[in-house]
């Protein structure tokens, strides 16, 4: 039997076990369990490592527990702001959509632009135009109100105010920055894939950031940055401190690596994540995946929820660094 193989992730921060409930843990394992075993059904049944990420992404994009789709994080002004990206590593074509909103899946929106049209990025008012012509499917913004992530933005609201309060005092009066902290404002979720005929897939989607202001892009919908895969490298979904992984070029870098300095996966992803992101104050992490079926989930943060599964029955599932 050809071997495939699959490993997903719902984002990666300030995952404490000691402030995580057995109830919202199980959720959370719960709710990869359900993802991965979408995406191996279908590589099980030969179908392809663009479609598994597709469909493991989709079940976190619904899973209100995950910041992605229908559980996205609020924008300052108490709106949805959407991002998604997907790649073919077998021809290395690419599909990407930022700043979009009431699209019910925004990663089926990304593979629809990589496949049914002639660019690769796709932004706002254009991307719901194209999405409609497309048939895509949409949502109230009803369904996207989760009201955990409400109460984020408000308590996000009041630590931007504590802070510009103190910012006019003296400079011996700053809050006591270990005793105020602000809330965790990272979350992406993100697929990658290897099927039976040797192509590899990687798909990356998320609400972006708690309070974002200015119609702020993070990595996740840019190819190269938070989504990247290549039949000859690796696929790779990245999530953690979006300007960090941008400046750093992460996912593409990582390819790099392994094409031009022979590197393996594990060699090149421990650079990446374990050094030069360290170096320049980035934190996060990334699932990666090569042809040979290898997978890597490092991440230099508390914690990042993920999972992986492969064809020869070997499995996992974590969340914290343990």
């Amino acid at each position: 039997m050809k071997k495939f193989a699959i490993a997903i992730h719902g984002g990666a921060g300030a995952i404490e076990k000691s402030r995580m409930s057995p109830e919202i843990e199980k959720n959370y394992k719960d709710g990869l369990k359900e993802s991965i075993l979408a995406g191996e059904f279908i590589l099980s049944a030969g179908g392809t490592a663009l479609d598994a990420v597709e469909v493991a992404v989709k079940k976190l994009e619904d899973n209100p527990i995950f910041n992605a789709g229908k559980g996205a994080v609020f924008t300052t002004n108490g709106t949805n702001e959407l991002d998604a990206s997907i790649m073919d590593g077998k021809n290395r074509m690419a599909g990407a959509v930022t700043g979009i909103n009431n699209i019910k899946n925004p990663v089926s929106l990304a593979k629809t632009i990589m496949e049914k049209s002639e660019h690769v990025f796709l932004s706002g008012a254009g991307a719901i135009e194209f999405a409609k012509k497309m048939n895509l499917e949409f949502a109230p913004d009803e369904y996207f109100f989760v009201q955990e992530r409400y109460d984020q933005l408000i308590q996000a609201k009041e630590y931007d105010h504590v802070l510009l309060d103190h910012s006019h005092k003296k400079e011996n009066n700053k809050p006591n920055s270990e005793k105020l902290e602000g809330p965790s404002k990272k979350g992406t979720v993100g697929a990658v894939a290897l099927d039976i005929f040797g192509n590899i897939a990687a798909a990356t989607s998320t609400g972006g950031m708690t309070n974002k202001k200015f119609g702020r892009i993070g990595d996740s919908p840019i190819i190269g940055a938070g989504t990247y895969a290549n039949n000859n490298t690796c696929a790779i979904s990245c999530t953690g401190h979006g300007e960090f992984f941008i400046r750093s070029v992460v996912a593409y870098d990582i390819s790099c690596l392994i094409e031009y300095k022979g590197l393996t996966l594990k060699e090149a992803c421990d650079i990446v994540v374990y050094k030069k992101l360290v170096e320049i104050g980035g934190e996060g992490g990334l699932i990666a995946l090569d042809a040979n079926g290898n997978i890597e989930m490092p991440f230099n943060s508390e914690g990042m929820y993920r999972a992986m599964k492969k064809s020869d029955g070997e499995y996992f599932f974590g969340i914290y660094k343990d």
